[in-house]
């Protein structure tokens, strides 16, 4: 999760020889950008995030979106939730092959790029005091841990929602999250001195 295309058919090939004798590297992601193609279709969002998506957005917190997928996977995925993904603006649209993007997660690069959509001034590789405090404001919700590491790297706080089979993986670690939720609605906003919404900071499951 989280890292790029080819590195991350790679290592997927690489636990399967008989397939890797089969099939080049370009040759498997074109085969499974055909399955994922119709399978993406069928995948339901994360609970809460609809809710916190629009939340957001109606009460005027700019928000931006970073996925480690390319454009053309990002649209596989997100062509079927068009009340989710509309509050995005275009331009707050960054994938792992938009513009600025050098390095995937767990490197900075994305969230970066994505801070810089929203208009604040974060710098680049190198920043300056006053750019590190920009960076500090920076939210970031990940359910992977590239891209926790990734938020982190970034100077970005970071609210880490994994999936229930990674977290028992990673039961003690934490990766610099500053929170650790079991799901979205969870998450209370005024903790982060935003507008209070509703169905959210509930602590029930």
């Amino acid at each position: 999760m989280g890292k790029p295309l080819p590195i991350a058919s790679e290592w997927i090939l690489s636990h399967f020889p008989d397939i890797r004798e089969r099939l080049s590297i370009e040759e498997f992601i074109e085969e499974g950008s055909r399955m994922k193609a119709k399978l993406f279709r069928e995948v339901e969002p994360m609970r809460g995030a609809a809710a916190l998506v629009k939340g957001l957005s109606e009460a005027g917190v700019p928000i931006a979106l970073a996925t480690g997928s390319s454009m053309q996977n990002f649209i596989y995925k997100t062509t079927h939730l068009p009340h989710i993904f509309s509050h995005f603006p275009p331009s707050c649209i960054i994938t792992a092959d938009s513009p600025g993007i050098k390095r995937g997660k767990p490197d900075p690069d994305i969230f970066l790029v994505a801070a810089r959509s929203l208009g604040r001034d974060v710098g680049t590789s190198e920043c300056s005091e006053i750019q590190k405090e920009e960076r500090s404001k920076g939210l970031v919700f990940e359910d992977s841990v590239p891209g926790v590491l990734a938020g982190v790297a970034a100077g970005m706080n970071v609210v880490w929602v994994p999936h229930a089979e990674v977290k028992a993986l990673n039961s003690e670690e934490t990766y610099g999250a500053r929170e650790i939720l079991t799901h979205l609605e969870e998450w209370a906003p005024t903790k982060w001195n935003l507008p209070s919404l509703p169905g959210f900071g509930n602590v029930s499951s």
